[in-house]
């Protein structure tokens, strides 16, 4: 985005009303900034100040008695030009760190209850809404496949992926077939696939497997199936979402309606997740790790009144995104520094499990 360049005078003044809106949710008069901060500035020069930055659309005033707010496009200048985010405190990190490394038995587990266990803390720490997405599986490198016998012509097949991603499917074959062939086709199919990415092994599956004799039914049903066993979409309706309370708590959406449509919006994990993944191409585009979408960037009605925060986590070759959602009027240094951290801590955890 192309701003004008504001002077000191101006960002000072804007940055004090983007602070002072966040923790009072009040707007921000010209009289309160003279009074409370020391700027050497006339209430009256202050006054005009925000004049100008009215007219430059970086704030608004809601009422005509009333002080200024921030609009989208002053928080935006302020997360791109005038915010200053420190390194997250000690007490800060040893409080994620206990949080998160309490939770043992479940970093010992699968991706979910680690992915569950990230969105809890991080939830809790940020006091806003979490969300954690789990990585797109294309680049994720098969590990093995197990296929457990549900009836006589009903199968489950186990796919585990690198960093404790595990895959189920229930397939309904045509046939019955013996524990022995099923053994012979899981052996076969670990043997020649393990080591390959999901996206080879949908590319090639057909070709790797033409000379297999010997379970033919159930192998011809692994290898019609592959668009569906090796893909990585539906990865993403598996969403793990904590603190919904902080969320509906915030002054902004107080009303039944707001209320309403935040939960219809967080019920929407296909939604969410693609809300969350939208958010990151404009940082990467910026050579930025965190992301910050705010208010009308979100590409969804429902979410023109939040802002999301979020940074990418590494799990091997797999990329999946941590945030935080809540109103435009969050701590933004505070949520990009607990986001960041605990992006490090995710990636740790998981690349600790490969």
């Amino acid at each position: 985005m192309i701003y004008r360049d504001l002077s000191l005078r101006e960002r000072q003044v804007l940055g004090i009303i983007i602070q002072s809106y966040v923790v009072s949710a009040m707007p921000v008069g010209s009289r309160t900034i003279a009074r409370n901060y020391n700027l050497g500035l006339s209430d009256a020069t202050i006054r005009n100040v925000m004049a100008d930055l009215e007219a430059y659309g970086f704030i608004s005033q809601p009422h005509t008695s009333a002080g200024r707010v921030p609009t989208d496009k002053g928080y935006r200048y302020y997360v791109d030009l005038i915010m200053n985010v420190s390194r997250i405190d000690d007490e800060e990190k040893r409080l994620i760190d206990d949080r998160f490394s309490a939770r043992g038995s479940e970093l010992k587990g699968t991706s979910a209850e680690v992915l569950g266990a990230a969105a809890r803390v991080l939830g809790s720490i940020s006091r806003q809404l979490a969300v954690v997405l789990p990585p797109r599986l294309s680049n994720a490198v098969f590990e093995r496949l197990d296929i457990v016998q549900l009836g006589s012509s009903r199968i489950m097949v186990v796919i585990a992926i690198q960093s404790l991603f595990v895959k189920t499917i229930v397939m309904e074959l045509s046939a019955e077939i013996s524990r022995q062939k099923i053994d012979a086709v899981v052996n076969v199919l670990n043997e020649r696939l393990s080591g390959l990415t999901l996206e080879e092994i949908r590319s090639t599956i057909g070709k790797r497997l033409s000379d297999f004799k010997g379970g033919e039914g159930l192998m011809n049903s692994i290898v019609s199936s592959a668009d569906t066993l090796f893909d990585e979409s539906s990865i993403l309706e598996r969403l793990y979402v904590s603190g919904t309370g902080n969320i509906v708590d915030q002054p902004e959406f107080k009303q039944p309606e707001r209320v309403r449509d935040i939960i219809t919006m967080i019920e929407d994990k296909f939604g969410m997740a693609r809300l969350v993944d939208n958010a990151a191409p404009s940082a990467l585009r910026q050579g930025r790790e965190v992301a910050i979408s705010i208010g009308t960037e979100n590409r969804t009605g429902n979410a023109a009144d939040l802002t999301i925060v979020s940074s990418p986590y590494y799990a091997g070759k797999m990329i999946g995104r941590v945030g935080v959602m809540g109103p435009k009027r969050m701590d933004y240094e505070h949520a990009v520094r607990v986001v960041n951290y605990m992006a490090g801590c995710l990636s740790e955890a998981l690349s600790g499990n490969n």
